[in-house]
């Protein structure tokens, strides 16, 4: 035995108050235990010893066994002194510490007759209060906990769980609590399930579940009580709740951890980051405790999550599937990278299929601030790399997470913020340096006197313009005038700065720089009120030593003034009148030999400023200057047709001249395109007849090489990476066509940027009627002097650049990275007033066009349908105007690429439903009219509007463009099943014969790549394998019995079209065999059956393709290229099935191998026949996949025990007519299947 601790004690008062002499009392004496009554401890020699005295004495008594009820009657006679019971359940003063209690419950003949004693004492002690700092319910409890074994476990919980069911809560939570301590595992199941009914009083949530967690149950109980615990999930006070999804996540398995996280996702309605059924129930009694304390309780809830995420690989995997935005900030900043990574690319996933919109955020941010503060480093991990990303439709939303960061947390995460975004601005990245601007600009908006604190970082930017585009600087110095110049001037302190940047960027000599001072100085310009007099005028003084400077002043003051930033005194006063007397003083005065003249490059930016100042002062009426739409004196332009004979010198000046005129007169509609009187609308439609003839000379005077035009647009760098485009003559062609082309001229699209920029209002015109050329001769122009009618030409002008408008504004690119040391030509010239409006401006604006383009779609409809009456159904009969019929196509197709543009892109963003549903409300209208709510049944018609166009398309491009269109719309009509009509129309248009008006079949690169997007309608038939058989077997059998030009009888479009055909049906069929079903084991007999003929189908289909090869590099490397892949497909999905059929249906399996054989064959003349690099490339794959096929046949018939049906033997290398080739001899190999 081990030495007693007492030996190191003071001794004890031996005079203790001597009790009775009962049975226990002279028991447990002789047994080594000195029984105290002054309160002190026991005194014990050894555990073990006096546990078996004890256990001697009561067994060689006389009276056993009665002596065992003698012993318990005098036990309980003896604690009925309260001191005395205390101190029988204090440790006694021994090696192990036990009290006097347990030791005698851990003699098994007296343990049951002790508990029943010690739980029929516990309620006399139930409601006292707790005595000198013990607790009595409890000290019996833990009693009964650890020993060493039970001897009737049943009945001790029974006890247990009837004393439960009286107790006070404080009790209750004690016996709840160490049951799992107290009881046997036998028993533990039979607890849980009463523990689960218990579950309705919330006072006992905690204990029960702490029990409930450390009890060994079955999986099956442990289901039932997790699906008990969800349920009461929504009554669970809010101070509770860490505890309850704590047991839940930590009774998962791997086969049900996706089944609970989402039910609990579901119960605690995490995807709206808030508790509502919870913040109801905990309401009422958290009346008294402040907001924080729920916002605590519910990143405890979040720590939960965290830990169990961390720790159980199954619940992190579990959440990323069914992911909400919280859980996600917990995913993401675990330091698991593969977590991280998740949770990044579910977060761009979740919001580019809108499951997470801005509102989500908004809410999350607002309600659980506090939380969301503790993840701060995840969301703005997270927000750059939204921000980064180069999908458009992600950046928005990361952009929403800085923005609801600055607003919600404190000046650290605030600083963070801000610093991150001038990062961004600063990568020269330019979709991320556009939100980035974006974000700051709408920061300084909402929080001026926080941003304020934080000049300084935005400041920082200044010293990385150069990588900055013109509206990139416009955006920065708008911010940081806002942040200096503002109304609470708390950013006064970066004034200097900024004043001294703006000084040193204009006295530069270097262009650019210069630039950037006059952007500066004018945004500046417009947040300084009044004191602007002096920077004007440095600003005046500093451009007038050239040209573009004072022409970039002009236009930038233009935009400022059209913007409506400027304070409307200086506006007025300095600005309007001193712009007109200038303008007069420059341009509008005779010129005599001593007077100095102005660059004419300053006149239009010169005019848009008047005329905009115009506009402010009289309300948008322009009398006081419309003299200005007074004709023009140019030199006689006849001198264009002789333009070769001219000297360099003189093209150059004819060239310039013509510039300056078509810049003039853009200008000159711009200003005059919103006046309502009918004969200025007729003068702007002159000056627009005007532009297109000029433009017409201007192709052909540009015949001409090394010119360098004026410059228009004076924000940007014009010249940088634009390649201009001459004549292209440059193969060797005959003198005559050299003539033609140089009469054609060149192509005015790589001139773009030397044109002034039209405004969005130009685009008005085009609500004026349709004028055909032969409506206008057959009514001798009366028709035109009655109303204002727009030409085709003018249409096809005004359409160029309402679509290189819309696809530059609406079509978002995505983010790429400029290459270093290489110049790029600057995308955004010619764009700088569009870059003022918002896309959904833009949208709107389109939306309110779009009647005015409907009828213009519906004059071409009809012009072309008149055209086929008359002659008889032929595009090319006598009476078509080639020219004529040339712009009219044109204007056809242009009109179907905006709206699909329009449609495509222009409803992308979020918050645009309604403005979509308008557009398709009005196509819809023009077939059938409609209630003021358009209902689905309804929006289906602007499907079938669109399709009655499909009778007169004038070419296979103009065809495409409305396959395009009716895809985009059905899409965005909600309207899928529309692809059948879709399937049919392309059908026809590819079983049509496409003729140009001069009566020459359709060719060309545009042509085969109209006819490549048309074929793909392949992927969306119904039976692509029926559809493949049928060109590959019909229409190509038909090309090669026809002379060398003709095409398919029933495919017209396949002719010299031949590769582009060949390319689409083998690339569809290998997506075909790909999509085929892998044979399982357990198929039954039909399944086989129906597979072995899908696989039939394709090889017969390839057996075609593969037979149709000749001797052509492009065709031999489509064939082994999609050869190997289509084998590839037939050994992964095809092989399997053989496997698992060949017994049921030899024959089927048998013919499939042999016709397969037939093309293998072929396929390996082919890599003996390659010579050329670019083929060589293919063969040792292909090679490869046909000895894999061979191996693996068999392998399927040893399989099936058919082995000796098998040989092999040496192929010979042939060429691709099948004779062999002597000069080598190469072992290849083959199979044979025999019956």
């Amino acid at each position: 035995a081990k030495k007693s601790r007492n030996s190191g004690r003071q001794p004890k008062d031996a005079a203790s108050e001597e009790a009775s002499e009962t049975a226990f009392v002279t028991f447990v004496k002789k047994a080594g235990v000195g029984l105290k009554h002054n309160g002190a401890s026991h005194e014990i020699v050894d555990q073990v010893v006096f546990q078996k005295r004890i256990q001697q004495q009561l067994q060689k008594s006389p009276r056993y066994p009665d002596i065992l009820k003698e012993f318990i009657t005098d036990l309980e006679a003896y604690i009925e002194n309260p001191d005395r019971f205390r101190n029988c359940l204090l440790p006694c003063i021994s090696s192990f510490q036990e009290s006097l209690i347990r030791m005698l419950l851990g003699i098994e003949m007296l343990q049951t007759l002790i508990i029943s004693t010690l739980l029929e004492k516990l309620p006399e002690f139930m409601f006292d209060t707790v005595d000198g700092g013990l607790n009595i319910p409890r000290m019996i409890i833990n009693q009964l906990k650890w020993l060493d074994r039970v001897v009737d476990t049943k009945e001790l919980a029974v006890k247990l769980m009837e004393l439960v069911s009286v107790a006070p809560v404080e009790v209750q939570r004690d016996i709840i609590t160490s049951l799992p301590e107290i009881l046997e595992d036998s028993q533990h199941n039979d607890i849980a399930r009463e523990l689960a009914l218990l579950q309705e009083n919330t006072q006992l949530t905690v204990p029960i579940l702490d029990a409930l967690s450390s009890l060994n149950l079955s999986s099956s109980l442990l289901t039932e009580v997790r699906e008990a615990v969800m349920a009461t999930l929504a009554a669970v006070q809010l101070e509770d709740l860490p505890v309850v999804v704590k047991f839940i996540l930590h009774s998962v398995s791997a086969s049900n951890a996706y089944e609970v996280v989402s039910n609990l996702r579901q119960k605690l309605e995490l995807e709206q980051c808030v508790l509502p059924p919870v913040l109801q129930a905990s309401q009422i009694r958290m009346k008294s405790k402040s907001s924080a304390n729920s916002q605590d309780s519910v990143t405890l809830v979040l720590d939960c999550i965290k830990s169990a995420v961390r720790f159980q690989k199954t619940i992190s995997e579990a959440w990323l599937k069914v992911l909400d935005l919280l859980v996600l900030f917990i995913l993401h900043c675990t330091n698991a990278n593969q977590s991280r990574r998740g949770a990044e690319r579910v977060l761009k996933l979740k919001v580019r299929t809108g499951l997470m919109q801005e509102a989500l955020l908004q809410k999350t941010f607002r309600d659980y601030s506090q939380v969301m503060r503790g993840y701060f480093p995840s969301i703005l991990a997270l927000a750059q790399s939204l921000v980064r990303s180069p999908d458009p439709c992600v950046v928005p939303f990361g952009g929403q997470m800085y923005r609801h960061s600055f607003t919600a947390f404190d000046s650290y995460c605030q600083q963070e913020v801000v610093g991150s975004l001038v990062t961004h601005v600063c990568s020269g990245v330019s979709g991320e340096v556009d939100v980035a601007l974006e974000l700051l600009c709408s920061l300084v908006m909402e929080k001026p006197s926080e941003m304020a604190l934080y000049a300084v970082f935005v400041k920082g930017i200044l010293d990385y313009m150069d990588n900055l585009t013109p509206q990139q600087i416009r955006r920065l110095f708008h911010l940081l005038s806002r942040l200096a110049f503002g109304q609470q001037q708390q950013g006064s302190h970066i004034q200097d700065d900024m004043h001294i940047v703006i000084r040193k960027q204009l006295s530069s000599t270097v262009p650019k720089y210069k630039r950037i001072g006059i952007i500066g100085a004018v945004m500046i310009v417009g947040s300084m009120g009044a004191l602007v007099t002096a920077l004007l005028e440095l600003v005046k003084s500093s451009s007038e030593s050239s040209p573009e400077a004072a022409a970039l002043y002009y236009d930038e003051l233009a935009n400022l003034i059209c913007s409506s930033a400027l304070d409307p005194q200086v506006e007025q006063e300095m600005i309007g009148m001193s712009v007109l007397d200038d303008f007069q003083d420059d341009f509008v005065v005779d010129l005599g030999p001593d007077i100095a003249r102005v660059s004419p490059l300053c006149l239009s930016p010169f005019f848009r400023l008047l005329r905009l100042c115009e506009e402010k002062r009289h309300q948008g009426d322009l009398e006081e200057i419309d003299a200005l739409v007074c004709p023009l004196i140019l030199t006689n332009m006849d001198v264009v047709d002789k333009v070769d004979s001219l000297s360099k010198a003189e093209r150059e000046f004819i060239c310039t001249l013509l510039f300056h005129t078509i810049n003039w007169f853009r200008e000159v509609v711009n200003a005059f395109c919103k006046q309502k009187e009918t004969e200025m609308k007729m003068k702007v439609m002159t000056r627009l007849q005007n532009i297109t003839f000029l433009q017409t000379l201007l192709e052909r005077a540009l015949a001409t090489t090394g010119y360098m035009p004026p410059v228009s647009n004076f924000d940007g760098e014009t010249t940088d990476g634009i390649s201009f485009g001459v004549s292209v003559n440059k193969a060797k062609k005959g003198e005559k066509e050299k003539e033609k082309e140089n009469r054609l001229g060149v192509s005015l699209t790589a001139y773009r940027p030397f044109f002034r920029e039209l405004d969005m209002e130009v685009l008005s015109v085009l609500q004026c009627g349709l004028l055909s050329r032969s409506l206008l001769d057959s009514e001798l122009h009366t028709k035109v002097q009655e109303e204002v009618v727009l030409g085709p030409t003018e249409l096809v002008f005004l359409l160029e650049d309402m679509q290189h408008k819309l696809e530059f504004s609406l079509t978002a690119a995505p983010a790429k990275r400029a290459p270093f040391l290489k110049m790029r030509a600057d995308k955004t010239v010619g764009f700088s007033h569009l870059q003022q409006r918002s896309t959904k401006d833009i949208a709107s604006y389109c939306v309110q066009l779009l009647p005015a383009l409907c009828s213009h779609l519906e004059n071409c409809h009809n012009h072309f349908q008149t055209l086929l009456s008359e002659n008889n159904g032929v595009v090319d009969g006598p009476s078509t105007d080639v020219e004529e019929h040339q712009v009219m196509s044109s204007g056809y197709q242009l009109l179907l690429q905006v709206i699909n543009t329009t449609f495509s892109s222009g409803f992308s963003q979020p918050g645009q439903r309604s403005l979509l549903k308008k557009a398709l409300g009005l196509l819809a209208g023009r077939l059938k009219e409609g209630g003021p709510e358009l209902t689905l049944e309804q929006l289906v018609h602007s499907f079938e509007y669109l399709l009655n166009f499909r009778s007169t398309m004038p070419s296979l491009s103009t065809a495409l463009c409305l396959s395009q269109l009716l895809s985009t719309v059905s899409e965005k009509g909600g309207n899928p099943g529309a692809y059948r009509e879709q399937t049919s129309l392309a059908r026809r248009f590819l079983n049509q014969s496409w003729v140009t008006a001069s009566g020459e079949k359709e060719r060309g690169s545009k042509f085969n790549e109209a006819l490549h997007t048309l074929l793909i309608y392949l992927e969306h038939v119904d039976d692509v394998l029926k559809a493949v058989e049928e060109i590959a077997g019909e229409g190509i059998t038909e090309l090669i019995n026809t002379s060398k030009d003709e095409s398919s009888a029933s495919w017209p479009t396949l002719n010299q079209t031949f590769l582009v055909f060949y390319k689409v049906l083998m690339a569809e069929l290998e997506k075909a065999a790909r999509r085929i079903p892998a044979g399982k084991m357990s198929d039954s007999s039909e399944a086989q059956s129906e597979k072995l003929l899908t696989w039939n189908l394709a090889v017969r289909d390839f057996h075609i393709l593969v037979n149709l090869v000749f001797d052509s590099r492009p065709v031999l490397n489509v064939s082994l290229k999609y050869g190997r892949l289509f084998l590839e497909s037939f050994l992964k999905l095809g092989m399997p099935l053989l496997d698992y059929s060949f017994k049921r249906h030899k024959e089927d399996v048998q013919s499939l191998l042999k016709t397969f054989q037939l093309s293998t064959r072929q396929l390996h003349h082919m890599c003996g026949h390659s010579k050329d690099t670019s083929l060589t490339n293919h063969v040792p794959a292909v090679k490869k996949s046909l000895e894999l096929f061979v191996y693996r046949v068999k392998a399927m018939l040893t399989l099936n025990n058919c082995q000796e049906a098998f040989w092999m033997g040496n192929l010979k290398n042939r060429n691709l007519k099948g004779e062999e080739i002597l000069s080598q001899r190469s072992q290849g190999s083959d199979d044979d299947d025999e019956e």
